[in-house]
């Protein structure tokens, strides 16, 4: 009896240790990579007996990038967080916000073998804001919200990537777009492009404003990063997306272009352009009446930032 116990046991151990040994194999194969990043720039102009006039001014913009991407044999999935918020105050105005910005972003991509570069891809992206934003000087009446609006991106398709982490294109010819405007009083007067009230001849409100629009269309959408020189780093984020039974053909664009310009290991300066125009988002401007609005029209949106402060990666 004690020889076969010790049979048992000797055997016993050896499947445990096969077992552990093909986890830990299995661990190692695994390709796990985490970046975050935290910036903090911020601009400041004081002027004291100054002939040409001016007011003094400071704004300040905090920065949030985390990312997780996993990458074995043929699978890769990629999952990010984005988050800025910025602020203003000059010396004769309340603080004013410049930034607000959340986006989160999931793609997962497989490729049937190492010898080929295109990848079957399924996305998820989704982005809202965090706080009210004005019409400045006008801080009665919020023109957006926390989810209001809020975007929601869903489809599949193919993705191009040779170096995937630095260069891809990715096309899907079915994509979901959700647009969320969960503030009735926005979503009453139809703004960013979801349906409106309806209203009686003496202004009464009969049926509210829909809170949720739904597209389906193609998204093409690409992605570029890039050592331009020693100390300066290109990035560039393109989208372009149109509805299938909404207007086939207006096309929604969403491009970014930013320049990092590394001063030293903490030390940064960025330059960037954000374009952009959906059809469906109109300038909504308030009458005379009251509670009354009317439809402008859409434009393209523009913002561009300059600014210098510090970063921390771990």
């Amino acid at each position: 009896m004690r020889f076969f116990l010790t049979i048992l046991t000797f055997l016993t151990a050896q499947i445990l240790f096969a077992q552990t040994d093909s986890i830990v194999k299995n661990l190692d194969t695994l390709k796990w990579k985490q970046v975050n990043r935290v910036g903090m720039d911020i601009n400041e102009v004081t002027f004291v007996n100054w002939s040409a006039g001016g007011a003094n001014s400071i704004s300040a913009l905090l920065a949030i990038n985390s990312s997780l991407r996993y990458k074995k044999n043929n699978l890769i999935w990629f999952n990010a967080i984005k988050t800025r918020y910025g602020v203003n105050k000059q010396e004769s105005q309340k603080l004013r916000k410049t930034e607000d910005e959340l986006e989160l972003i999931s793609t997962i991509g497989y490729r049937r073998d190492t010898l080929t570069n295109w990848y079957f891809s399924g996305r998820f992206n989704f982005k809202t804001q965090y706080s009210n934003g004005y019409n400045y000087p006008n801080r009665d009446n919020p023109i957006s919200r926390f989810m209001s609006p809020g975007y929601v991106f869903l489809g599949g398709g193919a993705e191009y990537g040779k170096n995937i982490e630095k260069l891809s294109f990715y096309l899907s010819p079915l994509t979901f777009k959700g647009t969320f405007v969960l503030d009735q009083s926005l979503a009453d007067k139809g703004a960013f492009g979801v349906t409106p009230a309806v209203y009686d001849t003496d202004g009464n409100k009969l049926v509210d404003g829909e809170t949720v629009r739904t597209e389906m269309g193609i998204l093409i959408t690409n992605a570029y990063e890039a050592q331009v020189m020693d100390n300066i780093y290109l990035r560039n984020q393109l989208s372009l997306y149109t509805d299938y039974l909404n207007s086939f053909g207006n096309i929604d664009v969403d491009w970014e272009v930013v320049f990092d310009f590394k001063v030293n290991d903490f030390v940064k300066a960025t330059l960037g352009s954000h374009i952009k125009y959906d059809n469906d988002v109109k300038i909504i401007e308030e009458t005379d009446t009251e509670d009354e609005f009317v439809e402008k029209g859409a434009s393209v949106q523009w913002k561009q930032l300059l600014g210098i402060g510090v970063v921390v990666d771990f």
